[in-house]
């Protein structure tokens, strides 16, 4: 049996990773294989890193959303694309007057992207498995795919939405 440690040392080369990676984000499985009944990484992201709004309808698992180190928001959009909420959650303990969480635990339908705030931001992820790479999530097509110079201005007008609807259910 081997025990897992993870250090500072560990959070900084995953964050030194996402900040080379084109994405601007780099995850690390902790679970051994697709086939586990419980799927756990880590996943850095980067500040200026577009995650293209998903849903997991297709394989509808929840997923649990923890922050481990900076701060993010997560925005949860309509079925045609209009952001309906806005949760900012943080590796800081929760702060009553700036309405921040440590983390969410997100239906399998609710269409959502998350959005670094600081630089060095990471998250672990928690969802029930198996993990089927196929079935995995359902792009939003309302939104840009990544890598593209239209993902470069949907992300900055979604950082112009959450900054005036956080923590705010429309």
């Amino acid at each position: 049996m081997e025990i897992e440690n993870f250090s500072s040392g560990f959070l900084d080369a995953l964050s030194q990773q996402a900040e080379q990676a084109i994405r601007q984000r780099q995850h690390k499985n902790i679970h051994q294989h697709y086939n586990d009944p419980c799927q756990r990484l880590f996943n850095a992201i980067g500040i200026d890193s577009y995650i293209r709004p998903h849903r997991h309808s297709i394989d509808p698992k929840d997923e649990c959303l923890i922050a481990v180190r900076g701060r993010m928001a997560l925005l949860v959009f309509d079925d045609i694309g209009q952001v309906i909420q806005v949760i900012r959650f943080g590796a800081q303990a929760t702060d009553v007057k700036s309405l921040i969480s440590v983390g969410v635990n997100l239906p399998a339908g609710a269409w959502h992207t998350v959005i670094a705030e600081v630089p060095g931001s990471i998250l672990f992820e928690v969802k029930s498995g198996p993990f089927n790479p196929e079935q995995a999530k359902e792009l939003a097509a309302w939104a840009p795919a990544e890598n593209t110079p239209e993902a470069t201005e949907y992300l900055m007008f979604l950082k112009e939405q959450w900054t005036s609807l956080i923590s705010v259910d429309i």
